[in-house]
This record gives structure tokens, C-alpha cells and sequence, in this order.
């Protein structure tokens, strides 16, 4: 497991303690949960120390920060493709999965699940990759949400375009969920290092 983060988003911060992320917002501007603002935006950073003093002055419980499960949400509009890559993620043991097969689905699951990673068909009725980027950081608890695309095997300046809007990496269909997991498991974040997989 990889060393904790040190300072937190307040999306990362609800996710810990299982709250809203309005929630932890409330923390921080009434002072009793300390961090700062990132200069020039409304941003708010909590130092891992700082939750750590929170946490045990209210009781709350700990193991949310030894958890280590990365949260992935998978929208793809192909039935047994969705449901092999959940399977897959799942049987790890170092997932949350919540599968849906459409972008109504994905933003009714999105606001309370917290995805880490959201993977998506950007070929979906209603997907617009530009716009969901900008919804993403518009939620403050998805701010830091990284998106993978995916996209036909014979699109691949549209992989690529996804990268330019801000995706983290795109796969190319047909895939196979080990595909994934090694986007998922790369040692540098997915917005590092852009990736695109093909078989």
C-alpha cells in the first residue's frame, strides 16, 4: 500500500470519514478542522496531521485512513463488458466498484459515491467529454476524480483529443479488464503519465 497522501482534498477528507463533502467544508470554515486555501481560489487543503487530531478529538473512526481502496466508477453501456470489469476489480480486493450503463446513472452515482477513477464509454448517448470534465470540477468532491475514456479501436485521435480535455488516459475497445487495472495500479498518477492501451 502506498504511503498516505499528506495534505487532502476536502472530497478525499469525506470519503475518510464517510461524510458530505459540504460536511467537511462546514469543519474547516467554522475552524475546528484546520487547513488552508489554495492562493487564489476557493480550494481548501487539510493536512494529514490536522485530520488525523480531528478525528481522534470527535471519535470518529480510523480505519477509513488505512482503507487504501481506490473507488471506480465504470460506466459502459455494454452489459457483459460492465459487468466482467466490476467482477474483475472487485474480486482484487483493493476496489469499491459502482458500474452504471448510462450518464443519467453515472452523475445520480457519482455525487454520493466519490469516485477516484470514473472509466467511461465516451461513445454513450449524452456523454460530452469537455462538459463532464467541467461538472467534475464543479463538484467539490470530485475535483481530483480522474477519468479514463473509452474509445473504438480505430479512434485514435480521438483518444488522444480526450487527453488534450483532460482525461488521464483513454483504452481502446475491445479491452481486457487487466488493461485497466494497469492504469489503474501505475506507479505515477494517471495525469502524470498519459496512457492509451490497445489489443
Amino acid at each position: 500500500m502506498t504511503r498516505p497522501k499528506q495534505v487532502l482534498t476536502t472530497g478525499e477528507v469525506a470519503k475518510i470519514c464517510n461524510v458530505a463533502p459540504r460536511t467537511v467544508s462546514k469543519w474547516f470554515d467554522s475552524g475546528q478542522l484546520r487547513g488552508y486555501r489554495i492562493p487564489g481560489s476557493k480550494d481548501r487543503r487539510i493536512p494529514l496531521e490536522q485530520l488525523v487530531r480531528f478525528m481522534k478529538s470527535h471519535d470518529i473512526p480510523m480505519n477509513g485512513l488505512s482503507r487504501g481502496r481506490k473507488r471506480v466508477l465504470v460506466v459502459l453501456g455494454q452489459r457483459e463488458l460492465r459487468d466482467t470489469v466490476r467482477q474483475s476489480l472487485t474480486q482484487r480486493g483493493e476496489y469499491d466498484v459502482e458500474a452504471t450503463e448510462s450518464a443519467f446513472e453515472a452523475g445520480l452515482v457519482a455525487g454520493s459515491f466519490l469516485p477516484d477513477v470514473i472509466l467511461v464509454d465516451v461513445s454513450l448517448p449524452q456523454i460530452e467529454p469537455e462538459r463532464l470534465r467541467r461538472e467534475l470540477r464543479a463538484h467539490e468532491g470530485l475535483q481530483d476524480t480522474e477519468l479514463i475514456g473509452l474509445v473504438r479501436e480505430d479512434e485514435d485521435g480521438r483518444g488522444h483529443a480526450l487527453l488534450q480535455q483532460g482525461f488521464s488516459a483513454f483504452l481502446k475497445s475491445p479491452f481486457h479488464a487487466r488493461d485497466l487495472i494497469r492504469l489503474l495500479e501505475a506507479p505515477e498518477p494517471a495525469s502524470v503519465v498519459p496512457h492509451s492501451i490497445e489489443h
